[in-house]
């Protein structure tokens, strides 16, 4: 028992070690993404090298031999600073003030990812009508889900074949977004132009590739602001999945080149349940990819997750209430 005992602990001891390594090393090198988009991805799973940092620190208190307990501190200290770093932020970066649940001039928008793999077509768009939104923003969209919408509410339908589709109550104005220059790639894109009460406002819907691409994916990003700075940003709604999360450098130099206030905040998004063409199952959403963004004369009333649906995504609610001028 006691050479069993030894073993085991031997065997601990030396997976907390490669945890701990892993860990630390990938959040350090995350910090590259700075700089080189490949090396951004890391940021991606902060939390995932934060969590498994914390662990080897508890292992380091709890269980280590005490001859190596300061060398699995240092591990799982420097994993968790270094991840805390890129997550924390998230939390600290300065929000505006929300508008009161019973705010004038209110709208409710869904930006939802339905998938192309959606085998429940109909439950999803009965749950997305059921919720009364103004503005519903599709991507992976396909005739089937724009049929399935339509039959259950006379929505007006913006770039009704594309790849993102914007349904809404309100007849747009306008539409269409401008094309890219040859050899710019844009992400897949669609844009509204509408008039309420409070006035004229702009929505767009858009849909990035993964960040395994990264230099495509900030490629991308630098297109989709050229595309925002041709409208008015003031009460401008973006919304969209971006395949990025909040503590990558991506998205936190787009949140400053867009000159609009992402209204999510690490709201975990992906994966709802099954992903990869159904092969994986997860219990709960650990990246926060689907955002919405908007400009200044809108005040945040609510910001929900909603629930599993068909999609590998959660559909996002938030509710926007329009500040009098």
């Amino acid at each position: 028992m006691g050479f069993l005992r030894v073993a085991i602990s031997g065997l601990v001891a030396g997976l907390m070690f490669v945890q701990g390594l892993v860990c630390a090393v990938a959040a350090l090198i995350a910090q590259g993404g700075r700089v080189r988009p490949s090396l951004d991805i890391l940021t991606h799973f902060a939390p995932f090298w934060l969590a498994s940092a914390v662990v080897v620190v508890g292992y380091a208190l709890l269980l280590a031999p005490r001859q190596l307990r300061m060398t699995f501190l240092t591990l799982g200290g420097v994993g968790v600073i270094a991840s805390s770093a890129l997550i924390l932020p998230e939390f600290t970066r300065p929000m505006s003030p929300r508008a009161p649940a019973g705010a004038a001039n209110q709208i409710k928008v869904i930006q939802f990812n339905v998938w192309g793999r959606n085998a429940d077509l109909g439950e999803t768009a009965q749950w997305i009508v059921d919720q009364n939104p103004d503005i519903v923003v599709v991507e992976e969209a396909s005739v089937a889900i724009r049929e399935a919408l339509v039959a259950r509410r006379a929505y007006h339908v913006v770039c009704g074949d594309c790849q993102v589709m914007i349904f809404s109550k309100l007849r747009p104005v306008d539409s269409g977004a401008p094309a890219s220059p040859a050899g710019q790639p844009r992400p897949p894109i669609a844009r509204g132009t509408y008039r309420n009460a409070g006035g004229e406002f702009v929505v767009l819907g858009v849909h990035y590739t993964w960040p395994t691409q990264g230099s495509l994916q900030q490629q991308q990003g630098r297109r989709l602001a050229w595309v925002l700075d041709h409208y008015p940003k003031e009460a401008m709604i973006l919304t969209g999945d971006f395949n990025s999360t909040p503590w990558s450098f991506s998205r936190r130099r787009e949140d400053r080149l867009f000159g609009l206030e992402r209204r999510t905040r690490a709201l975990f998004s992906w994966p709802a349940g099954e992903f990869s063409g159904r092969r994986i199952k997860m219990p709960f959403p650990f990246l926060p990819i689907d955002h919405v963004y908007a400009g200044k004369t809108w005040k945040t009333v609510s910001v929900k997750r909603g629930p599993r649906l068909g999609s590998d995504h959660y559909p996002v609610i938030v509710t926007l209430a329009r500040a009098a001028p």
